[in-house]
């Protein structure tokens, strides 16, 4: 069943349209209803035990849904937001809530009701969205057109899960054990490579790790890697080691020259992560890791009795599901080949040995564990809480609403953490890749286009760069994420100098804490959003502007010296006019209580499954990629190599196509 077959979808169109043209729906009306902004909230909180990794909750644990579930649920009955309401929670926030670990997501600043809600729920129902869920939680092939499990959310599952009891897969009573016997490995080696137990061939310390992939084993592990830098357990495990982790991904090779520059290959160890050991990308680029390595440690080196399979055998490593052609064919250690599951999409794989491998050899198994347990929780959370406190369902029903029936086709995603400065990147990879599809589950083409364009920066520097475009351009959904501790602590170092009182550091001229400083703007940038500014609020704020002429009234004839002053006022008026802002742009916030391994685990399997929502609301596969494989490039490549060998001339090509392969081959070449 097409989602557009449903009678909700024709009512969804109808709401649309009213929150475009009716005036009194303008969010600065809908945000003066207290009661609507206590309703669309909700909150996740984890429990001290659970975040401890103590418990190992199954699905017939009651004790655990109350963790998993949510905190306030509120519907209304109004599509205005006014009137009667049901509320079965309202948000208080008490003194006594101490540091416990939660999540509040606000989506007040959206254009929808509780009627609104209320329709996108019912949909959500016709579509079978808790069914197609349980399929993706039991290990059903929902990738039907590639006949794959989408588990990556076994990954996470701690030790003693009783992943059997749901599991519906061929394999569901060893899938879990072979993931943990995997991770007891990485974690072995690991620990080996830090402690110097495994050396490389020169018997020095592996300090740098280089990785070569691309995709999902690329931009998930960097990701993580940039947002624990300035995390205070992740430094602790780092410290005194002088190591670094680098991550070459594009074929082009400036991109692995700059990444091994200022390196001792001595101290060098290369992950390879391709599943099928045949990307071209990373192909090559592993290639070109190989003559470096032995050029510099064979031929270079005082140790020049080195071989080839010596250097490869102790500086390689290969996460993939074709360990042969890694071993036979790379000649890499089988003790250094770690697996890859089919049932792990690419776009996902900085779950498996993909990003745990290098993350735990970088900062410790210990610190990367909590990475793990914290997606696990949020998993619960998704698979277990009513729809209605559910965060990733919201995010991604109201992507649905945004894309589907507002007509907003992009959307962005602002962290207020420098740490996250690579999420907005890893968001568009796995959301792109798996919602830009044309066609329904049964192959029939869409009647709208599903997946958004997405795009973000960290803020505040994406404050002066493209919010511009949020404020005065085309409206764009967005998603704010701020926290309420820093991961730096230099507030607190300032403030034991100057022996102050604050806790997070103060400055004498803004009066406020750099943090303070920065989540300022994370609290007022949806606000001015949604509220905007009129030209009566600039008339009453005094705001005038400097007093100018345009040109084309430079020249006024002087019998008729009133005309001075009434283009002096109609420039102000129109100077003004520049400083309009329209409003009621929406935007939701996520508020978390701290960034570190566990949090980050939270934020990315929220934006993971805020896909998967939206990809079975919209009823297409969500997990297949062909779109990355329709572009081949084999023929311009034998064409390339048959020109450089042979001096072949360039055939097979459209005008357009030939000229430019021409004019790309003749450069460098002399003539006869």
């Amino acid at each position: 069943m097409k989602c557009t077959d449903v009678p909700q979808f024709t009512a969804l169109q109808m709401a649309a349209s009213r929150f475009r043209k009716d005036p009194k729906l303008h969010l600065k009306y809908l945000l003066a209803d207290a009661f609507r902004c206590q309703g669309l909230m909700a909150v996740h909180k984890t429990s001290p035990a659970f975040e401890g990794g103590s418990s190992l909750p199954s699905i017939d644990n009651p004790s655990f849904k109350e963790v998993a579930s949510p905190f306030l649920i509120s519907r209304e009955n109004n599509d205005t937001g006014t009137g009667d309401e049901e509320r079965e929670a309202i948000p208080r926030w008490s003194n006594n809530s101490g540091n416990q670990r939660r999540i509040i997501l606000d989506y007040s600043r959206q254009h929808v009701t509780g009627e609104t809600m209320e329709l996108l729920f019912d949909l959500a129902d016709r579509m079978g969205l808790t069914e197609r869920m349980n399929e993706m939680r039991t290990g059903l092939n929902i990738n039907f057109t590639e006949r794959k499990a989408v588990m990556h959310h076994v990954l996470r599952m701690p030790k003693g899960y009783d992943f059997k009891a749901l599991s519906h897969h061929p394999q569901g009573d060893t899938i879990l054990e072979d993931v943990h016997n995997c991770f007891d490995r990485i974690a072995k080696f690991s620990d080996d490579v830090r402690e110097g137990r495994i050396r490389g061939c020169t018997g020095k310390e592996l300090k740098n790790i280089v990785c070569i992939g691309i995709g999902g084993s690329h931009s998930g592990p960097e990701a993580v890697y940039e947002a624990l830098r300035g995390d205070s357990a992740a430094a602790q495990a780092m410290e005194g080691r002088g190591t670094t982790l680098r991550f070459v991904a594009n074929v082009d090779p400036v991109d692995f020259d700059l990444n091994v520059r200022g390196l001792n290959p001595e101290e060098t160890l290369i992950i390879v992560t391709s599943k099928s050991f045949t990307t071209a990308e990373t192909m090559q680029n592993a290639r070109t890791a190989r003559r470096w390595l032995v050029r510099n440690l064979c031929k270079e080196s005082e140790s020049s009795n080195l071989s080839e399979a010596e250097v490869i055998f102790d500086h390689f490593c290969a996460i993939t599901s074709a360990p042969d052609e890694a071993e036979k064919l790379f000649g890499i250690s089988r003790d250094h080949i770690f697996p890859i599951w089919n049932w792990v999409g690419g776009r996902f794989s900085v779950w498996s040995a993909a990003g745990i491998l290098p993350l735990s050899l970088h900062y410790s198994y210990d610190v990367i564990k909590r990475l793990l347990d914290g997606a696990h929780d949020i998993d619960e959370h998704f698979f277990d809480a009513p729809l209605g406190g559910n965060i990733p369902v919201l995010l991604g029903l109201l992507g649905v609403w945004n894309s589907t029936f507002m007509g907003y086709h992009t959307r962005a995603l602002l962290p207020y953490s420098h740490a996250l400065q690579k999420l907005p990147s890893l968001v568009q990879k796995f959301d792109m890749q798996s919602n830009g599809k044309r066609v329904t589950a049964a192959g029939l083409p869409l009647p709208f286009h599903a997946g958004e364009i997405d795009f973000g920066e960290a803020g505040s520097i994406g404050q002066h760069s493209f919010y511009q475009l949020l404020h005065q351009g085309r409206p764009v959904p967005a998603d704010f994420v701020g926290f309420m501790e820093s991961q730096s602590r230099i507030d607190e170092v300032h403030n034991s100098d100057q022996k102050g009182s604050s806790l997070d550091g103060w400055d004498a001229k803004l009066e406020v804490s750099g943090h303070d400083e920065l989540m300022s703007n994370f609290f007022a940038q949806p606000d001015a959003l949604a509220y905007g500014k009129t030209l009566n609020d600039l008339i009453q704020e005094g705001v005038e502007g400097e007093f100018f002429i345009p040109p084309s009234l430079y020249v006024l004839p002087q019998q008729q010296p009133f005309l001075l002053t009434y283009h002096r006022l109609s420039v102000i008026e129109h100077l003004r006019s520049h400083k309009v802002f329209p409003g009621n742009r929406p935007s939701s916030s996520i508020l978390m209580t701290k960034l570190d391994a566990y949090a980050v685990g939270q934020l990315l399997a929220i934006y993971e499954h805020r896909t998967a929502v939206q990809g079975f609301i919209w009823g297409i596969n969500s997990f297949d990629s062909f779109g990355t494989e329709h572009v081949n490039a084999k023929r311009v490549r034998a064409q390339l190599s048959a020109s450089r060998r042979r001096g072949a001339s360039v055939q097979g090509f459209n005008s357009s196509s030939g000229f430019l392969l021409e004019a790309y081959l003749s450069h460098g070449r002399t003539s006869g």
